[in-house]
Protein backbone atom coordinates (compact mmCIF):
# COMPACT_ATOMS: atom_id res chain seq x y z
CA UNK A 1 0.00 0.00 0.00
CA UNK A 2 1.44 3.31 -0.67
CA UNK A 3 2.75 6.26 1.86
CA UNK A 4 0.17 8.79 2.18
CA UNK A 5 -0.14 12.41 4.15
CA UNK A 6 -2.71 13.84 6.23
CA UNK A 7 -2.97 17.57 7.29
CA UNK A 8 -5.27 18.42 10.00
CA UNK A 9 -6.51 21.91 10.93
CA UNK A 10 -7.51 22.72 14.51
CA UNK A 11 -9.26 25.47 15.14
CA UNK A 12 -9.78 27.30 18.93
CA UNK A 13 -13.05 29.61 19.71
CA UNK A 14 -12.52 31.10 23.53
CA UNK A 15 -9.63 31.85 25.25
CA UNK A 16 -9.84 28.69 27.13
CA UNK A 17 -9.50 26.30 24.17
CA UNK A 18 -7.09 28.90 22.68
CA UNK A 19 -4.85 28.44 25.50
CA UNK A 20 -5.15 24.65 25.74
CA UNK A 21 -3.99 24.23 22.03
CA UNK A 22 -0.94 26.39 22.86
CA UNK A 23 -0.26 24.28 25.43
CA UNK A 24 -0.97 21.50 23.26
CA UNK A 25 2.16 22.07 20.69
CA UNK A 26 4.09 20.60 23.95
CA UNK A 27 2.08 18.07 25.32
CA UNK A 28 1.31 16.02 21.88
CA UNK A 29 4.55 15.37 21.37
CA UNK A 30 4.37 12.64 23.81
CA UNK A 31 0.92 11.58 21.33
CA UNK A 32 2.47 11.39 18.31
CA UNK A 33 5.93 9.95 18.99
CA UNK A 34 3.85 6.74 19.80
CA UNK A 35 1.84 6.89 16.96
CA UNK A 36 1.43 3.45 14.96
CA UNK A 37 2.47 3.63 11.38
CA UNK A 38 3.44 7.42 11.36
CA UNK A 39 6.98 7.78 9.86
CA UNK A 40 6.92 12.02 10.00
CA UNK A 41 4.74 14.73 11.42
CA UNK A 42 5.17 18.42 12.08
CA UNK A 43 3.17 20.27 14.64
CA UNK A 44 2.54 23.57 13.45
CA UNK A 45 0.71 27.37 14.53
CA UNK A 46 -0.57 29.34 11.89
CA UNK A 47 0.14 33.16 11.11
CA UNK A 48 -2.69 35.25 10.64
CA UNK A 49 -4.31 36.00 7.49
CA UNK A 50 -4.01 33.85 4.49
CA UNK A 51 -0.68 33.49 3.36
CA UNK A 52 3.12 34.22 5.21
CA UNK A 53 2.78 36.40 7.94
CA UNK A 54 5.06 37.30 11.43
CA UNK A 55 1.98 37.29 13.86
CA UNK A 56 0.39 34.45 15.03
CA UNK A 57 -3.36 33.18 14.53
CA UNK A 58 -3.84 31.78 18.50
CA UNK A 59 -6.92 30.50 16.93
CA UNK A 60 -5.55 27.81 14.46
CA UNK A 61 -3.30 25.23 14.58
CA UNK A 62 -1.63 22.22 12.02
CA UNK A 63 -1.00 18.74 12.65
CA UNK A 64 0.83 17.36 9.55
CA UNK A 65 1.24 13.46 9.33
CA UNK A 66 2.66 10.81 6.79
CA UNK A 67 1.86 7.65 7.57
CA UNK A 68 3.03 4.32 5.63
CA UNK A 69 -0.45 3.37 4.66
CA UNK A 70 -4.09 5.30 4.77
CA UNK A 71 -5.01 1.63 7.17
CA UNK A 72 -2.32 3.71 9.59
CA UNK A 73 -4.03 6.66 9.32
CA UNK A 74 -7.57 5.93 9.70
CA UNK A 75 -6.46 3.66 13.01
CA UNK A 76 -4.63 7.10 14.19
CA UNK A 77 -8.40 9.00 13.60
CA UNK A 78 -10.42 6.47 14.68
CA UNK A 79 -9.02 5.17 17.71
CA UNK A 80 -6.07 7.64 19.41
CA UNK A 81 -6.42 9.60 22.51
CA UNK A 82 -4.82 12.56 20.92
CA UNK A 83 -7.09 12.23 18.23
CA UNK A 84 -10.32 12.26 20.74
CA UNK A 85 -8.40 15.14 22.78
CA UNK A 86 -8.96 17.22 19.80
CA UNK A 87 -12.43 16.41 18.84
CA UNK A 88 -13.31 17.64 22.78
CA UNK A 89 -11.29 21.04 22.71
CA UNK A 90 -11.63 22.59 19.63
CA UNK A 91 -14.12 24.48 17.71
CA UNK A 92 -13.79 22.45 14.37
CA UNK A 93 -11.05 19.83 12.80
CA UNK A 94 -10.66 19.40 9.12
CA UNK A 95 -8.75 16.79 7.96
CA UNK A 96 -7.24 15.87 4.57
CA UNK A 97 -5.89 12.93 2.89
CA UNK A 98 -3.48 13.56 0.65
CA UNK A 99 -1.31 11.71 -1.99
CA UNK A 100 1.99 12.92 -3.07
CA UNK A 101 2.48 13.70 -6.72
CA UNK A 102 5.83 15.45 -6.32
CA UNK A 103 8.12 16.78 -3.71
CA UNK A 104 11.81 18.55 -4.36
CA UNK A 105 13.75 20.05 -1.70
CA UNK A 106 13.89 19.06 2.14
CA UNK A 107 12.48 19.54 5.60
CA UNK A 108 14.84 18.73 8.47
CA UNK A 109 17.20 17.36 6.84
CA UNK A 110 15.40 14.80 4.16
CA UNK A 111 12.31 14.58 1.71
CA UNK A 112 9.84 12.97 3.25
CA UNK A 113 7.70 12.47 0.65
CA UNK A 114 7.27 9.44 -1.69
CA UNK A 115 5.23 10.02 -5.08
CA UNK A 116 2.42 7.89 -5.03
CA UNK A 117 1.33 5.06 -7.67
CA UNK A 118 -2.65 5.28 -7.81
CA UNK A 119 -3.61 8.38 -8.38
CA UNK A 120 -6.84 8.72 -9.72
CA UNK A 121 -7.21 10.93 -12.92
CA UNK A 122 -11.03 11.58 -11.74
CA UNK A 123 -10.20 14.18 -8.67
CA UNK A 124 -9.01 17.58 -10.23
CA UNK A 125 -7.73 18.98 -7.44
CA UNK A 126 -4.65 20.17 -6.15
CA UNK A 127 -2.63 20.63 -2.39
CA UNK A 128 0.34 22.75 -2.24
CA UNK A 129 2.56 22.69 0.41
CA UNK A 130 5.57 25.25 0.33
CA UNK A 131 8.33 25.36 3.05
CA UNK A 132 11.43 27.15 4.17
CA UNK A 133 13.71 27.75 6.67
CA UNK A 134 14.84 31.48 6.33
CA UNK A 135 18.67 32.73 6.59
CA UNK A 136 18.77 34.90 9.87
CA UNK A 137 20.97 37.39 8.01
CA UNK A 138 18.11 37.55 5.20
CA UNK A 139 15.35 38.06 7.70
CA UNK A 140 14.26 41.58 7.27
CA UNK A 141 14.79 41.78 3.89
CA UNK A 142 12.46 38.81 3.71
CA UNK A 143 9.56 40.27 5.90
CA UNK A 144 9.71 43.41 4.34
CA UNK A 145 8.75 41.97 1.28
CA UNK A 146 6.51 39.90 1.83
CA UNK A 147 3.45 42.27 2.01
CA UNK A 148 4.31 42.57 -1.62
CA UNK A 149 4.37 39.03 -2.87
CA UNK A 150 0.97 38.37 -1.63
CA UNK A 151 -0.76 41.35 -2.82
CA UNK A 152 -2.38 39.31 -5.28
CA UNK A 153 -3.78 36.35 -3.05
CA UNK A 154 -7.56 37.71 -3.19
CA UNK A 155 -6.81 37.80 -6.41
CA UNK A 156 -6.34 34.11 -7.54
CA UNK A 157 -8.89 32.06 -9.39
CA UNK A 158 -9.16 28.82 -8.75
CA UNK A 159 -7.51 28.71 -5.05
CA UNK A 160 -10.05 27.48 -2.95
CA UNK A 161 -8.18 27.57 0.03
CA UNK A 162 -4.93 28.62 1.68
CA UNK A 163 -3.15 29.35 4.91
CA UNK A 164 0.19 30.20 6.25
CA UNK A 165 1.53 27.92 8.58
CA UNK A 166 4.73 26.84 10.35
CA UNK A 167 7.05 25.25 13.25
CA UNK A 168 8.52 28.59 14.49
CA UNK A 169 7.79 32.05 13.81
CA UNK A 170 9.24 34.43 11.66
CA UNK A 171 12.10 31.39 10.72
CA UNK A 172 10.59 28.37 9.59
CA UNK A 173 7.51 29.20 7.51
CA UNK A 174 5.45 27.45 5.16
CA UNK A 175 2.46 27.50 3.35
CA UNK A 176 -0.64 24.70 2.47
CA UNK A 177 -3.13 25.60 -0.21
CA UNK A 178 -5.60 23.75 -2.26
CA UNK A 179 -6.25 24.55 -5.68
CA UNK A 180 -9.53 24.04 -8.06
CA UNK A 181 -7.30 22.29 -10.94
CA UNK A 182 -3.91 21.94 -12.66
CA UNK A 183 -5.39 25.03 -14.98
CA UNK A 184 -5.39 27.28 -11.99
CA UNK A 185 -2.68 26.68 -10.32
CA UNK A 186 -0.63 27.29 -13.80
CA UNK A 187 -1.84 30.47 -14.53
CA UNK A 188 -0.89 31.79 -10.38
CA UNK A 189 2.69 30.61 -11.67
CA UNK A 190 2.71 32.04 -14.97
CA UNK A 191 0.66 35.34 -15.08
CA UNK A 192 1.12 36.40 -11.31
CA UNK A 193 3.63 39.34 -11.63
CA UNK A 194 3.89 39.18 -7.92
CA UNK A 195 4.60 35.25 -7.91
CA UNK A 196 7.06 35.61 -10.30
CA UNK A 197 9.31 38.62 -8.79
CA UNK A 198 9.34 36.48 -5.59
CA UNK A 199 10.83 33.50 -7.17
CA UNK A 200 13.36 35.80 -9.09
CA UNK A 201 14.16 37.65 -5.80
CA UNK A 202 14.13 34.29 -4.58
CA UNK A 203 16.98 33.23 -6.53
CA UNK A 204 18.81 36.17 -6.67
CA UNK A 205 18.87 37.18 -2.60
CA UNK A 206 18.97 33.31 -1.62
CA UNK A 207 16.45 33.37 1.52
CA UNK A 208 16.50 30.38 2.21
CA UNK A 209 18.82 27.94 4.39
CA UNK A 210 16.23 25.03 3.51
CA UNK A 211 13.33 24.46 1.31
CA UNK A 212 10.60 22.43 -0.04
CA UNK A 213 8.05 22.30 -2.21
CA UNK A 214 5.15 19.08 -2.70
CA UNK A 215 2.34 19.04 -5.13
CA UNK A 216 -0.82 16.40 -3.87
CA UNK A 217 -3.70 15.20 -4.70
CA UNK A 218 -6.65 15.41 -2.12
CA UNK A 219 -8.96 12.25 -2.35
CA UNK A 220 -10.50 12.21 1.08
CA UNK A 221 -11.66 14.58 3.39
CA UNK A 222 -13.72 14.65 6.64
CA UNK A 223 -14.66 17.61 9.48
CA UNK A 224 -15.81 21.39 8.55
CA UNK A 225 -14.16 24.87 8.22
CA UNK A 226 -15.68 28.04 8.81
CA UNK A 227 -18.91 26.04 9.27
CA UNK A 228 -18.84 24.58 5.46
CA UNK A 229 -17.13 21.18 4.08
CA UNK A 230 -14.93 22.78 2.49
CA UNK A 231 -14.12 19.95 -0.02
CA UNK A 232 -16.49 16.74 -1.70
CA UNK A 233 -15.31 13.76 -3.27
Amino acid sequence: MNQITTITFLKYDTFQQQFWGFKMMNTAHQYLAKAEGQVFYKLMGSGRGKGFNPFPDWSVYSLLQIWENEAAANKFFKYSELNELYQNNTKEIWTLYLKNIMAKGEWSGRNPFEPSTDLDENIPYLGIITRATIKTSKLIKFWRYVPTAQKSIDKMKGLLYTKGIGEAPIVQMATFSIWKDFKSLKAFAYDSEEHKKAIKLTRELDWYKEELFARFQPYKSFGTWEGTIPLTF
